[in-house]
């Protein structure tokens, strides 16, 4: 009956999506959430947790200190300072819990005396992710049986911050950010580059008041981050009225249904302008995008985590290719890589209506308006204009 109760709980955890740990009346660790999981691989993968062994046992403190998601020794040893004397108690000898716990926790039981144990407990710890620390909450409580009678513990972690500010966060969309977990630990990786500028930025900013401009540069943002994620992209970098964003193969299925993506990005986000430009009371023609779109076989990705901001950085030539071949681009004109049309698969060309093999490709720095960062930095990088769905 108990291990039913241990099961219904962990169960009810993973439904509602928190990041848990299950433990029986003496401490071992019986049952583990997959949020929890991740957030002891980084993010990156779910490793292998010490199931059965003690939450304080060398098998299990070992683990949370080689793991980058897991709890620093020292905070260890401050939680369990706090709640030796209850786990004593629920023993009813401190010997024998100095028996199942780490040797290097062992000082913390001299002297102790055992003490009956609340029903709540709640603390802070400090985790390591990435290459720093950040601080985590924990909220304890006891599980009792149909009788009334202990029966074990569920300990809940949340970031060390309060649940406004968590809400806030949650705004985002929950498809990037899953993305984005994956990209903790940087690695190159295979992705369709987009580079997206607004056309005419000068003009309009003097012609509308500081007021008019900012919310038409809100509205443009999130409109094509959102046509970014909704395709299976990632969002890089803004800068003033620019958009980067990358399209991987491991997270949208391969290269080829990487690039397609890429490509169905620049189509919404053509769209979203003329969106844009009708809630800012302007023609249609007033709002154009210049875009650049690029295929990078060596791109150096991932997750810039600061104390200020959680953004993704891509490093490698071929991200400034992509921002050269945008750069090439004319207002409302898509500029596309031979590399990046070389990796659709028949299939997915023909989904996006495009004869590849009747594309023509023109040498950046044979293009007219071409500007002297392209001439210098990639001048036979072959483009052409891509030419999708009418508007």
């Amino acid at each position: 009956m108990v291990d039913d109760l241990h099961g219904e709980a962990r169960e009810a955890l993973q439904n509602a999506g928190l990041a848990a740990v299950v433990a029986d009346r003496r401490g071992s660790v019986v049952g583990v959430t997959d949020d929890l999981l991740l957030i002891l691989g980084a993010g990156v993968e779910r490793p292998e947790v010490p199931l059965g062994a003690h939450l304080f046992s060398e098998a299990w403190v070992s683990f949370q200190e080689r793991t980058p998601g897991g709890t620093t020794l020292s905070s260890q040893r401050e939680v369990f300072a706090a709640l030796a004397p209850a786990l004593a108690g629920e023993l009813g000898d401190v010997e024998e819990l100095r028996g199942m716990v780490d040797g290097r926790l062992h000082d913390l039981l001299d002297g102790l005396e055992p003490t009956t144990a609340g029903d709540f407990w709640s603390g802070r710890v400090d985790v390591n992710f990435g290459d720093r620390t950040t601080p985590i909450d924990l909220f304890t409580f006891r599980l009792r049986d149909p009788q009334g009678q202990s029966a074990g513990w569920v300990t809940i972690t949340k970031p060390g911050i309060g649940g406004a500010v968590i809400a806030m966060l949650a705004t985002g969309d929950a498809q990037l950010l899953e993305r984005m977990l994956r990209l903790l630990q940087p690695a190159r990786r295979p992705t369709a580059i987009l580079f997206a500028d607004l056309a005419s930025s000068t003009a309009l900013s003097h012609s509308l008041s500081s007021r008019d401009y900012f919310a038409l540069i809100r509205r443009l943002a999130w409109r094509t981050d959102r046509s970014a994620v909704q395709t299976g992209g990632i969002i890089g970098k803004h800068v003033g009225d620019g958009i980067t964003a990358f399209f991987l193969a491991e997270t949208c299925g391969s290269e080829s249904e990487a690039a397609r993506a890429c490509i169905e990005a620049a189509q919404a986000m053509r769209l979203d302008a003329q969106e844009v430009a009708s809630r800012s009371g302007l023609a249609h023609d007033a709002i154009a995008l210049r875009i650049g779109l690029h295929w990078g076989a060596m791109v150096y990705i991932g997750r810039l985590l600061t104390s200020g901001r959680t953004e993704v950085t891509a490093l490698g030539d071929e991200v400034n290719e992509a921002a050269r071949i945008e750069a090439c681009a004319t207002a409302d004109r898509i500029l596309v890589s031979k590399h990046l049309i070389e990796r659709l698969e028949p299939s997915d060309a023909t989904r996006l209506g495009i004869d590849a093999r009747h594309m023509h490709y023109t040498p950046l720095a044979e293009l007219p308006n071409a500007p002297e960062k392209a001439r210098r930095d990639a001048p036979k990088l072959a483009v052409a204009e891509l030419q999708l769905l009418p508007h």
